[in-house]
């Protein structure tokens, strides 16, 4: 495909893989908004790869998951090197990759995400758990900050998207705990469990609903306090773009919302937000992008590992 069908087809993977991203994206320019969806339509696809999943729906088990993550890194190297791989996802992301100058390393941080979840892996410590975050989402973040014009060598405000990618896979985690435990995965920390004497093979006994409800407010806080540092960083970006990434954390953010206040119906039935929500934060978002947030630090947050 040449780039202007390979933007359609990410085009139709958004739509189809996340209504919200998709609703956010068109508050972009054009130019940053077809990267953006070149940029997701790898992703979903790596992540669909990695999960045997179709657009993040029927996961399923994966056959020789090393060797797919092995395929995986080897056509995303390929594809930033200015290659055609054959696989639309992959070519996506070489046009993102070359245009905006994403740094390999980023990509490869992602995909060690996957590889985590290839061998069941499990967070120990509060930590663990940024750090998985960091590989699956914190990575996403910093790329589409240099997709929207902010440079590689920013870390600063790389560390302020990544930022805004710890609060999505948070909220994400949160809202999908029973959904996890099903298919044999298990995210909250081991430290945390113990504290609540939640075996982690056991998480969704019914004899422990008040604790692990409590372990499940905590992670919605914890993504609370990384968006409200996300929408910081936001104030370094162009209008539109500022726009698009304060709409798309109110909407994600709603979730995290959604999920402790529901005190404990989460772990029955998934968490929606819906349509008339997201709308409201587009207009509020507009509002939001027009004032400067309050400055603040990042004092008490994990910070990635910096390049050298």
């Amino acid at each position: 495909m040449n780039r202007a069908n390979l933007v359609l087809y990410a085009k139709a993977s958004i739509e189809r893989g996340s209504k919200s991203f998709a609703r956010a994206s068109k508050l972009f320019s054009r130019q940053t908004r077809e990267r953006a969806w070149l940029l997701y339509c790898w992703c979903r696809a790596c992540d669909d790869l990695a999960d045997g999943q179709d657009h993040g729906h029927g996961m399923s088990k994966v056959q020789n998951p090393e060797k797919t993550i092995a395929a995986m890194r080897m056509m995303t190297v390929r594809a930033h090197g200015g290659e055609q791989t054959g696989q639309p996802p992959f070519d996506a992301f070489g046009f993102a990759a070359q245009e905006c100058g994403i740094p390999l390393g980023l990509a490869h941080d992602m995909i060690d995400g996957f590889a985590l979840d290839a061998r069941d892996w499990r967070p120990e410590t509060e930590a663990d758990l940024f750090r998985y975050c960091y590989h699956v989402a914190g990575t996403v973040g910093c790329m589409m900050a240099i997709v929207m014009g902010v440079s590689a060598s920013n870390q600063e405000l790389l560390d302020r998207a990544c930022d805004l990618g710890l609060a999505f896979q948070l909220a994400n985690i949160a809202r999908d705990v029973a959904e996890d435990a099903e298919a044999g995965r298990c995210y909250l920390p081991k430290t945390w469990l113990a504290e609540a004497n939640i075996h982690s093979d056991d998480v969704m006994n019914p004899d422990k609903r008040d604790g692990l409800v409590l372990l499940v407010d905590r992670l919605c806080d914890r993504a609370a306090d990384y968006e409200a540092s996300a929408r910081v960083g936001a104030t370094s970006l162009p209008f539109r773009s500022r726009w698009a990434v304060l709409a798309a954390a109110g909407i994600y953010g709603d979730i995290a919302r959604a999920v402790k206040k529901s005190e404990g119906q989460s772990l029955e039935q998934r968490i929606y937000i819906s349509k008339s929500k997201k709308f409201g934060w587009i207009v509020k978002a507009f509002w939001q992008a027009l004032f400067a947030a309050p400055r603040s630090d990042r004092r008490g947050l994990w910070t990635r590992a910096r390049p050298a």
